[in-house]
């Protein structure tokens, strides 16, 4: 008689935490744990919020037997389930002690079966955590869950009569409706995971198309008249009521509500800009207090700010402007930070342009025939590809691609040290690695001796961009190169070996008839004569070695 009663009882203060949890489905916190990026913060709050739950489902328990038929099992397990298993450990250990300190012949079985429940959900949270859970799996993590509780109350609780009876009547009705409620919850959760994944894809789309617009504007640089173009561009495709564009110092545009106070050219005026431009952090103003602007008059009352950088350093701010209080919400969010990255991408590409134009110089030009515009084209494609995939690898080969040409700009004609060579190698090399993945393998031998010798800036890369490309991409399935540099017969040898197509030993010119090479040999004849050369033999294995030698200086090594 009492099973019917009971099922609909628990049901409807079930319900109660299926809405909260919808609730918490629209928070940001909430959001991130679905994209698996929580860090300690989010777990705290996970905890704190699924030991509420938790113990919302002991106070909300129907007194059965001198017990509490209950929903506690909710929190621990999908404390559990959303952060592994010391967030259910942990949930369940606190809403376990809180149904301790209520009393009752169940109370140690209670407590301890909270924090196993917990445990079990974070073990199966291990199985899952890189992908999506079936409402059915948690179904059924919820009902072995309740189980599990039973057979604790059935072991630990005494008199042993009674805890059979009162197992007898609430096992069935728990398990059954705890475990809907915790698919429900799954269910909760599927729904708002989608509709991030929507969220973002939709953003994604509307930053490509405002930074397809954009791009031939920034390859300018940033400047107040790009500036001004661009925020334009993003005033007409976004609804935030103004947009601006700084660099460190002032206002580079403002387009939209405020621009009789926020004019270009004006030095910053706004806290949040100033602590975005610090801490190379989002900043989400909710509020104009949290905007800090001096003027009482502004009508813009919340805001989103995201630094823009460049190789590391924050080179201005992005910010969209609202006129309510809190109307930022987290799709201007995502597409703020979605511009930010770009831009600050199309900004270096811009410096690398202008690094590029610089190449006046007749001797670096020549060292440079091979590194003709395929190869900067071939590199900006590898980078364009990666820069919706794999955004944090695009920015790191912008950075490697600057220092490149940096190098190439500066060293031809200055003696420098072997560390300072490999950086330039060692930029190269990471470029040609990510356009062709595993087809090229290096291997690097350097005596530790060998690091502080002085050499000529560029004699090295050039020997070995020519292994790269004639010897390795060549072939098929590529190779790998192995880069040698120490102390052999009293000289410094620095030595580059390919296993790729080689060449005949029969055809004297082809080995140096690239500029590069010809350079190469002919600056260490006028530096260091005879018996200092650059040579180039079959290697016995197949493919090339490339042999220099130059004199090793005994008082640079310490």
């Amino acid at each position: 008689m009492l099973l019917h009663p009971l099922f609909i009882d628990l049901a409807e203060r079930t319900a109660t935490l299926v809405v909260l949890a919808f609730f918490l489905s629209r928070f940001r916190f909430f959001r991130r744990m679905l994209r698996r990026t929580d860090g300690p913060r989010d777990k705290i709050i996970t905890i704190i919020v699924c030991t509420l739950i938790g113990i919302y489902g002991t106070y909300a328990a129907i007194p059965i037997e001198g017990a509490l038929a209950n929903s506690r099992v909710i929190g621990p397990v999908m404390a559990g389930l959303l952060g592994g298993p010391l967030v259910g450990i942990a949930t369940g250990f606190l809403a376990g002690v809180h149904r301790y300190f209520l009393g009752g012949f169940t109370d140690i079985a209670c407590a301890v079966s909270t924090t196993v429940e917990g445990l079990l959900a974070g073990l199966v949270y291990l199985r899952y955590h890189r992908r999506s859970m079936h409402w059915g799996a948690a179904w059924l993590v919820g009902f072995i869950a309740e189980g599990v509780q039973m057979l604790i109350i059935l072991s630990v609780a005494r008199p042993f009569t009674e805890a059979l009876r009162l197992v007898e009547i609430i096992a069935l009705p728990m398990m059954l409706v705890n475990a809907s409620a915790i698919a429900l919850f799954i269910m909760i959760v599927q729904a708002a995971k989608a509709e991030e994944e929507k969220i973002g894809s939709m953003q994604a789309q509307r930053a490509l198309q405002i930074a397809d617009i954009t791009l031939p504007i920034l390859r300018q640089g940033l400047d107040e008249h790009s500036a001004e173009k661009t925020a334009r561009v993003i005033y007409n495709m976004t609804e935030a009521a103004a947009v601006a564009i700084t660099d460190k110092e002032r206002i580079l545009a403002h387009i939209g509500a405020g621009d009789n106070h926020h004019n270009k050219g004006t030095p910053l005026q706004t806290e949040a800009t100033l602590e975005a431009l610090r801490s190379q952090n989002v900043i989400w103003a909710h509020n104009k207090k949290e905007i800090g602007c001096s003027s009482k008059d502004c009508p813009l009352h919340s805001a989103i700010i995201v630094p823009l950088t460049k190789r590391e350093s924050t080179v201005g701010t992005l910010k969209l402007y609202f006129k309510r209080e809190h109307e930022v919400s987290i799709v201007d969010w995502e597409l703020a930070r979605g511009l930010a990255q770009l831009f600050s991408t199309q900004l270096e590409i811009a410096d690398l342009e202008k690094q590029a134009s610089l190449l006046a110089d007749a001797e670096i030009r020549a060292l440079h025939a091979q590194i003709n515009p395929h190869f900067l084209f071939n590199a900006l494609n590898t980078i364009s590809s990666f820069i919706r995939t794999k955004p944090e690898t695009a920015r790191r080969l912008i950075v490697n691609l600057a220092e490149f040409f940096r190098r190439n700009l500066h060293q031809g004609d200055r003696i420098i040290t072997v560390e300072e060579e490999m950086k330039h190698v060692e930029a190269y090399l990471e470029i040609e690695q990510a356009r062709f993945g595993d087809k090229l393998q290096v291997k690097t031998d350097i005596q530790p001796l060998a690091w502080k010798q002085h050499i000529p800036g560029l004699i090295l890369q050039p020997i070995v961009e020519n292994a790269v490309k004639h010897g390795l991409l060549a072939k098929k399935e590529g190779g790998t190169v192995h880069i040698f540099i120490g102390k052999e017969n009293q000289a410094l040898t620095v030595r580059v070996t390919d296993n790729g197509v080689g060449f005949s030993p029969y055809t004297k010119t082809r080995p140096l008839s690239g500029i590069g090479l010809v350079n190469v040999r002919s600056r260490l004849q006028a530096l260091y004569g005879n018996p200092y050369d650059l040579k180039i033999e079959c290697n016995p294995g197949g493919g090339t070695v490339c042999t220099i030698t130059m004199p090793w200086e005994e008082r640079n090594v310490s």
